[in-house]
């Protein structure tokens, strides 16, 4: 089972960068189908490491957990958010490039 090593974006709904500086190790999951239950219809895998998620400080931190544990493991680099410094005023500019529709 392989285990992705990798730093979550931050969470559309807010601005904020909370829980995106550390790293998060958690399996790839499997190609076994789920089933479903029949009395209750719930979804159910025999898949336990897909529920398995790890949180380490650091990417060296990770790295070590699975080498000492011999999990093979990729790691995918985080992209780093391209940001454009705003003022409010900016919106209120003169030289404002776009249509005005206040």
């Amino acid at each position: 089972m392989t285990a992705r090593i990798s730093r979550p974006a931050k969470t559309a709904m807010q601005s904020g960068t909370a829980k995106t500086t550390r790293w998060l190790l958690e399996f790839v999951p499997s190609a076994q189908a789920r089933s479903v239950e029949p009395l209750m219809g719930w979804t159910s895998s025999s898949d336990t490491q897909a529920q398995v998620k790890l949180w380490f400080d650091t990417r060296d931190d990770a790295v070590a957990y699975a080498v000492r544990n011999g999990l093979a493991y990729t790691v995918e680099e985080p992209k780093e958010a391209a940001r454009r410094p705003m003022a409010y005023s900016d919106n209120f500019k003169s030289d404002r490039i776009g249509t005005w529709t206040h």
